[in-house]
């Protein structure tokens, strides 16, 4: 008889892939824990992580210059569209809820099933059509009234708006996650991210208020940030693409979790309601679309836009 192969690489991948998700959902609570105005905790943010990741590429050596002509302003575009999403996600976030943020981020599957035919010049298959309606009943049941007086109106717009930019970067990433280590393209996007807010920062006069918040930037930009796209990343080695998938879309379970035991949000029905509308379709859009080639590399890339 054979002995039983327990795979203990895979089963670490698979708690680091978790720890993961659980982190990531726990970086939505900065939003309402720091209390700054969102462009500055975004720029925090993003300079610890690049200088985080900097020295971990330094202690491995791992070489960061761009290999091909035209592809550093790629990455500097890159980078310019992860500090948009990323305030447009906390700014969600901030004027609503938790759920309601995280929730509406997470429509980025679907907008990214529409936006493919377009981008790689291909008819949209019927299926995604209907699950892009069935999102969107799920936004209607979310959304009590649509008035930009609501706070909830106002988290789903931003949340929506953040999810489009999100969808743009992953389409940009996967022309590069090929060519670079996951590391390289988190360095450069993070980096550009704290020099495209840095500006604002000093021009507002943030920077002394920033200072007063650095531990919890910190916290943010290393443990939550730097050291959660290393698990994630380091996951996938050995998991099938289509059990990271379907592990991300929890994510927006465990962020409600973790607001409700530290912020003490309670999510209404209609959140709950809608909630599991828009992520039963993407769980369907999930597990029909893992295992492919395209979806593995977009795999690879997103997890640092969260």
């Amino acid at each position: 008889m054979k002995p039983v192969n327990h795979h203990p690489e895979r089963t670490r991948n698979l708690v680091e892939l978790n720890v993961a998700v659980v982190l990531i959902g726990g970086t939505t609570l900065f939003a309402k824990i720091i209390d700054l105005p969102i462009p500055y905790v975004i720029f925090g943010r993003s300079a610890v992580a690049a200088v985080a990741i900097l020295l971990f590429s330094a202690v491995k050596r791992s070489s960061v210059r761009p290999r091909r002509h035209g592809d550093l302003t790629v990455l500097l575009g890159m980078g310019v569209l992860l500090a948009v999403h990323w305030v447009t996600y906390f700014q969600a976030i901030r004027v609503s809820t938790v759920a309601i943020g995280t929730i509406s981020l997470h429509t980025y599957p679907i907008i990214t099933v529409l936006a493919e035919p377009f981008v790689n010049r291909t008819r949209l298959r019927a299926a995604d059509a209907a699950l892009a309606l069935v999102v969107l009943a799920g936004i209607v049941v979310l959304v009590p009234e649509f008035s930009l007086v609501t706070a909830i109106t106002r988290g789903v717009l931003w949340g929506v708006a953040s999810a489009i930019l999100f969808t743009i970067r992953n389409l940009v990433v996967r022309r590069f996650v090929q060519r670079y280590a996951g590391s390289t393209l988190m360095l450069y996007q993070t980096a550009v991210s704290a020099a495209v807010l840095f500006p604002y920062v000093l021009l507002t006069g943030g920077t002394a208020a920033t200072i007063g918040e650095w531990p919890l930037l910190l916290l943010l930009g290393t443990v939550f940030t730097a050291l959660t796209h290393s698990l994630y990343a380091g996951s996938l080695r050995t998991l099938p693409a289509k059990t990271v998938a379907i592990i991300a879309t929890l994510l927006p379970l465990y962020s409600a979790i973790l607001a409700l035991l530290i912020l003490g949000e309670v999510p209404s029905i209609r959140t709950i309601v809608g909630g599991l509308i828009v992520l039963g379709a993407v769980m369907v859009e999930t597990v029909r679309a893992s295992g492919g080639p395209a979806r593995r590399t977009e795999t690879d890339g997103t997890t640092g836009g969260r």
